[in-house]
């Protein structure tokens, strides 16, 4: 009878909140509460919470109680359907849940390659497979622009890939296995977790210490656990925008050498700041793999990246680079290596880089009294909620006027989820990101009208 009890509760509560009766963000009552007014046991009434969560109908958070879910949402994502993450560029979406920044003259830029590509130069050799990690005079091109960067590295340790997430996967391919515990920061990159996800490795979320990771958190976890590889962004972290100090890069670096760590260093959206410290590549070579593209730097359709390894870990790489793609497309790298070489690469990173200040004080203006984590040169900020607000009803509050946002939950590595909003500025025109973002002050601000 106890059993039958039960789930009559469960199926009334999921009755209610699929009928609307319970609307998204109602706080339920706790624990002890449910079990007093349904007659329940304390640990039958959190049975009961159990599986509405694994419904996805509820979620629990601690210190703050347990709530109704945004049912409309898609759960794994936190934000849209994932069709239309991709589609929202073709549709009348505007899209401030990922990044693609382009400038005005980039298409005719590509019509200019083409043309020259096609008029001169050994055409047939694009036609055939490439070396897997790329051609040597390919390879040479992609370590002189690093050293603009304070990485120097020689052309045989450099492979091209087909973009930065592609140089991430090889990575986890190669070097890690099932298995592997892997240190993150608490919010990540969504992409870093799709791949851990997919290859079993063990995330373990680190906590941050000012603008960065805390290395004696580090230190400690390696104390406790067998610790295979650290995964990082020290120049420009996505979400928070943070830009870590040289010394919290020593740091890092002397926790990693004790204890046999593999560093994996993002720096895809690292070409935004300008005299950062140098990369984590140049401060230890022999345990570092970099990462990184030209999807953000250039154009997101020219699927060119590039890992720079410890010469140790070159043969590992090409083979995972021979087991996915075989090589990069002979094209894509014939475009991209001629836009080094001619400074189309620099001039258009230094615009871009303009590009995102500019946004950023556009969404400074529009955004007002709202709490912001963010970088002044970077694409993206977070939005911190306060106490009331849930990330959710922001999130599909907007979606249904045809703006999108992301929540924390795809970046959020541990199992507590801030309520938070994180917006890419680059996908959009100003006019459009002007009335997008005025709009989403408002939509927090309806919602939370006495919030800081």
């Amino acid at each position: 009878m106890v059993q039958a009890r039960y789930k009559q509760v469960v199926d009334r509560f999921a009755a209610d909140i699929r009928a609307g009766r319970m609307p998204p963000g109602t706080r339920l009552p706790t624990h002890r509460r449910l079990a007093a007014s349904e007659g329940l046991a304390l640990m039958t009434a959190s049975r009961v919470y159990a599986e509405l969560g694994a419904m996805g109908l509820i979620s629990g958070e601690t210190g703050r109680g347990t709530f109704v879910r945004e049912t409309a949402l898609p759960r794994g994502h936190g934000l849209i359907d994932p069709q239309a993450y991709q589609h929202a560029a073709a549709t009348d979406m505007v899209d401030l849940s990922f990044n693609y920044p382009s400038l005005p003259g980039q298409a005719e830029l590509l019509r200019t390659s083409l043309r020259e590509i096609a008029s001169g130069g050994d055409l047939e050799a694009l036609l055939r497979y490439q070396p897997h990690g790329g051609r040597p005079h390919e390879r040479a091109a992609v370590a002189r622009h690093l050293a603009a960067s304070g990485l120097n590295a020689a052309g045989e340790q450099v492979l091209l890939v087909d973009g930065a997430q592609h140089g991430l996967a090889i990575t986890v391919m190669a070097l890690l296995q099932a298995g592997d515990v892997v240190a993150v920061d608490a919010l990540s990159y969504p992409g870093f977790k799709l791949l851990a996800d997919a290859h079993r490795l063990e995330l373990v979320a680190l906590p941050a210490a000012g603008q960065g990771p805390d290395p004696d958190a580090l230190d400690a976890l390696c104390k406790r656990r067998k610790v295979k590889a650290i995964y990082t962004m020290p120049t420009l972290h996505n979400p928070l925008g943070w830009v870590m100090s040289s010394s919290r890069r020593q740091d890092l670096v002397a926790v990693a050498r004790r204890h046999g760590l593999l560093i994996i260093e993002d720096a895809a959206y690292a070409f935004l700041i300008e005299d950062a410290p140098a990369p984590l590549a140049a401060m230890a070579p022999e345990i570092t793999v970099y990462v990184s593209g030209f999807s953000k730097s250039v154009a997101t359709g020219l699927r060119v990246g590039y890992v720079v390894a410890p010469p140790a870990s070159v043969a590992q790489l090409e083979r995972a680079i021979r087991a996915t793609t075989w090589n990069t497309p002979g094209l894509m790298t014939a475009i991209a290596c001629g836009w080094l070489a001619d400074g189309t690469v620099a001039r258009l990173e230094a615009a871009k880089r303009q590009d995102a200040r500019a946004r950023q004080q556009v969404a400074a203006r529009l955004l007002g009294k709202l709490k912001r984590v963010c970088h002044p040169a970077s694409y993206f900020l977070w939005l911190p909620l306060g106490e009331e607000v849930r990330a959710e009803q922001v999130a599909m509050t907007l979606l249904r006027e045809r703006i999108s946002v992301s929540t924390a939950e795809p970046y959020a590595t541990s199992a507590q989820v801030p309520h938070a909003i994180r917006l890419a500025l680059g996908s959009v025109e100003l006019p459009r990101l002007h009335s997008a973002l005025g709009r989403v002050a408002e939509v927090i601000g309806e919602i939370d009208p006495y919030g800081e």
